[in-house]
């Protein structure tokens, strides 16, 4: 590998097939890429496109049910069908990887220095002193604070920022000549992002590695790639150089991809349009080392007198990173949690009203969840998960009627009727979203809090899910509260913004005014970190 220009992993027909109940099912169909020594390559395409399982091929990770065929030769070491010894002298060493939820791939049980050192050891033979000098030195190149300290820390004690350094620095340990990283942003907000991205050009600069980069975010390859391999249902459609990709695409897919960034603006409602939903000086309060493992317990303070004003027919964006406090207030204005502070709905003051008398307000105040997975009941099909409020809040109507409304709610969200004989798992995430927000919109609601509700999503869905929540919005007179880190979805979908850092307030006003001319350094943060990268 000394050649500058050297090919570090040449792919070739490479063919991934998994065994189902259903038969065989062709996840990758045959596809070929090379990777040069010091380059970023950039294998983009929406979820299902075979992206991950080429590279889960490539490193003998599939999963049981899974058989791979082809060519993908590192050096002059074939990687298809290598027994465990040649791919364990490889894997770890000359090729790593890391992956978008550091959480699920750290080991609870053992402090990251151990983890971290396991490679160490295992590939170089380190003892513990010197593996424990070597992890200090790799904590401090990835960025973590406090070395000493840290490297006796578990995953969970620390941020997911630093969770994914930790991994970085692990996939590093053995210096490797190529490193491949599966959306290993997605789960971040967009300053930490952007440090993960500039972290990790700068170690390929200092080592001259290879990167393969699997992700659907298309604005971080313009900025980071140098080749770009386009996916679709197991394919490559379209291989070439970043600025070829982006300033001529070919394929018709290619354009499609490029075309979903979330564009297009909202325009303000009427100055005198009536309030629907106003929190004054919320503040909310957590509990933190209660209970009975706990001698004392302190209050931590989650959102800090907080003001909003939402008007009818008005998009509300709330933006910040997480711990922020977006998500704790949105529960707060639904009073869905223990919180102080005035609350009117309308005309109403729901300040003080228990469960139970708020019970006639929960239809109109509506809430959808970031996992339209983990939000609807697998044991359900669509009909019975989206009729669930009408049981509470109509319970006079037929099951006629019923059916009749989730046809009408099914319809308006884009999906067939008929699909409200399925169960959730028989869908895409795109579309389980459209049956989260059927599921709101059949009470006919006046306010609807979306919380994240297309971070899980690709991009081309992202703006499908956009382009609904805007019609539904206009033909119902909605209002929203728009909760969210990507501020390319905020900007396309508000007419005002708030951002929260610390469960404070730092900075609010209209869109164009916050993206255009922010006050705050923080916002001038947000927004260099989501538009640079």
């Amino acid at each position: 590998m000394n050649d500058a220009n050297s090919t570090v992993l040449t792919v070739k027909d490479l063919k991934v097939n998994f065994s189902t109940p259903d038969g065989e099912v062709q996840a990758v169909k045959g596809t070929s890429f090379s990777v040069k020594k010091g380059e970023t390559l950039a294998i983009v395409g929406e979820s299902g496109s075979g992206k991950s399982q080429t590279m889960m091929a490539i490193m003998g990770l599939l999963a049981a049910n899974g058989k791979v065929s082809g060519s993908a030769r590192y050096g002059n070491t074939e990687m298809i069908g290598a027994d465990l010894g040649r791919l364990n002298a490889v894997r770890g060493s000359k090729i790593t990887m890391i992956f978008q939820e550091p959480m699920t791939s750290l080991d609870p049980l053992y402090t990251i220095g151990k983890q971290i050192a396991e490679p160490l050891v295992h590939h170089r033979g380190m003892g513990k002193r010197q593996a424990r000098a070597r992890v200090l030195e790799l904590l401090k190149l990835v960025g973590i604070p406090e070395p000493e300290r840290r490297i006796d820390s578990y995953p969970h004690e620390m941020s997911g920022g630093q969770r994914q350094r930790v991994m970085i620095a692990m996939a590093l340990a053995n210096e490797p000549d190529l490193l491949i990283a599966d959306e290993p942003t997605t789960a971040l907000d967009v300053t930490i992002q952007a440090q993960i991205l500039d972290l990790l050009a700068d170690l390929q600069k200092r080592f001259g590695m290879a990167i393969v980069l699997i992700t659907h975010d298309l604005g971080v390859v313009k900025h980071v790639a140098d080749r770009v391999v386009v996916m679709r249902r197991g394919e490559i459609v379209e291989q070439g150089t970043r600025d070829a990709i982006f300033e001529h695409a070919q394929h018709d897919y290619t354009k499609m991809l490029l075309a979903s960034e979330p564009s297009g603006s909202k325009a303000a409602p009427p100055a005198n349009a009536p309030v629907i939903l106003e929190g004054r000086n919320v503040t909310v309060d957590f509990e933190i080392g209660s209970g009975i493992l706990f001698k004392t317990s302190r209050k931590f303070r989650a959102v800090d007198s907080v003001n909003v004003t939402l008007r009818q027919g008005q998009t509300i964006g709330i933006v910040g990173e997480s711990g922020s406090g977006k998500s704790t207030l949105g529960r707060a204005l639904l009073r869905l949690l223990e919180s102080d502070g005035r609350y009117r709905f309308d005309t109403s003051d729901i300040s003080l009203l228990d469960r139970k008398a708020m019970r006639p307000f929960r239809r109109q105040m509506q809430l959808v969840f970031q996992d339209p997975y983990g939000s609807l009941s697998p044991r359900q099909t669509v009909g019975e998960i989206i009729t669930e409020g009408l049981y509470v809040h109509e319970p006079n109507l037929t099951k006629a009627d019923r059916d009749k409304r989730a046809i009408e709610a099914l319809k308006e969200v884009g999906l067939d009727p008929a699909a409200r004989n399925r169960y959730p798992h028989e869908f895409s995430g795109g579309q389980r979203q459209r049956i989260a927000i059927a599921r709101s919109m059949i009470l006919k609601p006046k306010v609807v809090i979306l919380d994240e509700p297309t971070s899980a999503l690709d991009r081309s869905v992202q703006r499908q899910v956009i382009e609904l929540l805007r019609d539904l919005q206009q033909k119902h007179d909605l209002s929203y509260v728009f909760i969210s880190h990507d501020l390319s979805v905020i900007r396309a979908i508000s007419d005002h913004v708030i951002v929260m850092k610390s469960g404070r307030i730092v900075e609010e006003g209209p869109t164009d005014d916050i993206f255009e001319s922010p006050a705050q350094d923080y916002t001038k943060a947000l927004i260099a970190a989501a538009f640079t990268h």
